[in-house]
């Protein structure tokens, strides 16, 4: 996990160096600061959706501007995803020689991620220091950190229980969303906007379940 937490830190930073170097006219990279509550839910495929869980995301953002109106998007952010569910005969609360009949748990995660998205930025036209953008592509995310509050019955049977054993190093989602940048001073502008992460990989190790995560961002940034 390290091993690859390393590959994508040094990813990001060779990107911004190649940026940097690009000589094309009054194109280049602008690198900017991020932090960024989220809306995390979790959608088992033999289960439910309990509910959301407020998480946080923070790190750095960059945007290498290609053409006037289109950039290549990236960022390296440690980023919480949480959120409750019901699941049937999970891991490693259920026995499975105590009992056949199935057991539901209510499950709250609690997940954080290194994560790298790929995306690509269509900007308006700017306009009195102010434009507007779209932005799609694909969320690369390594797994840090892997708790959860578990309860059968009413009774807790987990209580933030440590479960990176049970989890999935890697996971992968799309990300739609849109927003603004507004010029501050200079070449300093806020970056305010709404993406939604949507995962589709399976977060969970055990091979009778299939769990994915997904959260809502209230993007805010600060481009220098």
């Amino acid at each position: 996990m390290k091993r690859i937490s390393a590959i994508l830190i040094l990813s990001f930073l060779s990107i911004a160096v190649w940026a940097q170097n690009f000589n094309g006219s009054n194109y280049g990279f602008r690198l900017g600061l991020t932090a960024t509550p989220t809306i995390g839910w979790i959608k088992p495929e033999q289960g439910k959706t309990e509910g959301v869980g407020l998480g946080f995301s923070y790190g750095l953002i960059g945007d290498f501007n290609f053409a006037p109106n289109y950039s290549f998007s990236t960022a390296l952010t440690i980023t919480t995803i949480n959120g409750k569910s019901t699941e049937i005969n999970v891991m490693p609360y259920h026995s499975t020689s105590s009992t056949t009949n199935p057991v539901g748990y209510d499950l709250k995660y609690k997940m954080q991620y290194i994560e790298l998205p790929l995306t690509i930025k269509l900007k308006t036209l700017k306009t009195d220091g102010k434009r507007f953008y779209g932005q799609f592509g694909l969320s690369n995310s390594v797994n840090i950190s892997a708790k959860q509050d578990a309860e059968r019955n009413g009774s807790q049977v987990g209580d933030n229980q440590n479960i990176s054993d049970y989890s999935r190093f890697y996971r992968a989602g799309l990300i739609i969303g849109g927003g603004g940048e507004f010029d501050i001073s200079g070449s300093t502008s806020i970056l305010a906007g709404l993406t939604l992460n949507n995962g589709f990989t399976n977060i969970v190790k055990d091979g009778s379940r299939k769990v994915k995560n997904h959260y809502l961002a209230l993007n805010f940034g600060l481009f220098f």
